[in-house]
């Protein structure tokens, strides 16, 4: 069984999954990172060039390869939930944690994330905290929908984090 980490960016699927992932001593996959080394370019690079249907077509050939392995931590995309084939697959071969932080600190944590900056192009023309709330306003029911348990990530501490999860596995 998978262990699927779900939610916006910057809501700590990576840091969350790795240190999840140690713990577990199981290997660790990050969907976006499988498909920039694939495309051999960034995310901002793909969606400048191709487009977002171009990018989402390969994000979603990159959640069907990671849910046919076994016994993964694996961080998806924050749009990974837009697609509801990779819900199914998800779903069908583990269980989904949606990690979940209120629009302001997302804001705080975007800011100086470099990754973001520049790796991830914006989903819409509008300011930063308009944005992140008109997704999570699209995405949140999403989220709801794919995941089997949720946790609050508005205090970063993945070790706590990680003992929320893996107290639900033990009893789930």
């Amino acid at each position: 069984m998978n262990i699927f980490l779900v939610g916006y960016r910057c809501t700590g699927k990576t840091s969350v999954g790795k240190a999840l992932a140690q713990r577990l001593r199981r290997p660790f996959a990050d969907a976006d990172e499988e498909l920039v080394r694939e495309n051999n370019m960034s995310i901002a690079d793909m969606v400048a060039q191709h487009g977002w249907e171009y990018f989402r077509q390969h994000e979603r050939a990159v959640i069907r390869r990671l849910s046919s392995l076994d016994n993964y931590v694996i961080a998806t995309g924050g749009g990974a939930v837009l697609n509801p084939d990779n819900i199914t697959d998800m779903k069908n071969s583990g269980f989904v944690v949606w990690l979940k932080a209120m629009a302001g600190t997302i804001r705080y944590r975007i800011l100086p994330d470099k990754i973001t900056e520049t790796q991830r192009p914006a989903l819409t023309d509008k300011g930063l905290l308009e944005e992140i709330e008109d997704m999570l306003a699209i995405r949140n029911p999403l989220y709801e929908k794919a995941m089997d348990m949720s946790v609050e990530t508005d205090i970063p501490d993945a070790d706590g984090i990680c003992d929320v999860i893996l107290k639900n596995l033990k009893t789930g």
